[in-house]
């Protein structure tokens, strides 16, 4: 579920913790702070909007903090209005705040990642996810997220997907039950996106696409989804989350036999090319 600081969220790892602020501190000081530049400017929102791509509504959302600019937008406002660097020095906080308080810790941890080993039982991670299917995960929560959270999200989540084209390519690792291919989250349209998407992913040389069929006696991943992330420094690091917590464990037991686990896992999964047939045969069944 729920998309997605360099070494600042590496260190909150360490602590056994995951962030605990929301970030929206953050994202409403850059919004005073775009305000008053653009004033001092004596520039009107719709001109501002313009020079930059938007619309005046847009530019209002961005300074009440009520949406998240994209680096460009940033570094584009910075030039604009003469800011000197005063807005591009917030390039780093805002990316952090874009994600759920609970995955700000992982994502960082996500783009230093030399190795990502992932077990899914529940939806299709969200570094394999299609925008469609974001959009209907993210429609089906309860309670519901207002339209600017959806979008705020589902923009973090597609920005997380990078690591796909990555260099040097990080080694990929993806075991997910049959059950997560066979649920018709968002209609047999997006279920069919989802799982064309999913065997062109299966085909890149760094990712290794599995599939735990559910005929399987033998599971080692029954206690949970969860992931192993192994950091450049050879740092391993143990993510879990369910509703709405999360943990980021760095303790050397847990992470080593996380990891010895997930290679039983799979082990005991369909083979690679055995799970890209199996996806294929489900997707000629829809």
């Amino acid at each position: 579920m729920a998309d997605e600081q360099a070494e600042p969220g590496a260190d909150e790892a360490e602590g056994g913790r995951t962030a605990d602020t929301s970030g929206q501190g953050v994202v409403a000081a850059f919004g005073q702070s775009l305000k008053t530049l653009r004033t001092r400017a004596g520039m009107e929102r719709e001109e501002f909007g313009k020079r930059l791509g938007y619309s005046a509504s847009t530019i209002a959302s961005f300074e009440q903090g009520r949406r998240i600019p994209p680096p460009r937008a940033i570094d584009r406002s910075d030039e604009v209005l003469g800011a000197d660097g005063l807005l591009k020095v917030w390039k780093d906080q805002l990316e952090r705040a874009q994600y759920p308080a609970l995955f700000q810790g992982m994502a960082q941890l996500e783009k230093q990642a030399i190795e990502l080993l992932v077990y899914d039982t529940m939806m299709v991670n969200g570094l394999l996810q299609t925008e469609e299917y974001m959009r209907a995960l993210l429609d089906m929560r309860r309670p519901p997220l207002d339209q600017e959270t959806i979008e705020q999200r589902v923009t973090a989540r597609l920005a997380r997907q990078d690591v796909f084209d990555r260099r040097p390519a990080p080694l990929l690792g993806f075991v997910m039950d049959e059950s997560v291919l066979r649920h018709r989250y968002g209609g047999k349209v997006v279920v069919r996106g989802q799982l064309e998407h999913l065997l062109l992913i299966g085909q890149r040389r760094n990712v290794e696409l599995q599939v735990m069929p559910t005929e399987c006696e033998d599971n080692a991943g029954v206690n949970g989804p969860f992931t192993v992330v192994t950091r450049k420094d050879g740092k391993k690091f143990l993510y879990v989350e369910a509703q709405n917590t999360s943990s980021l464990a760095t303790d050397p037991e847990q992470t080593v036999l996380a990891a010895a686990r997930y290679g039983i896992i799979r082990s005991q999964a369909l083979t690679p090319r055995e799970s890209l047939e199996f996806i294929e045969k489900l997707l000629g069944e829809l």
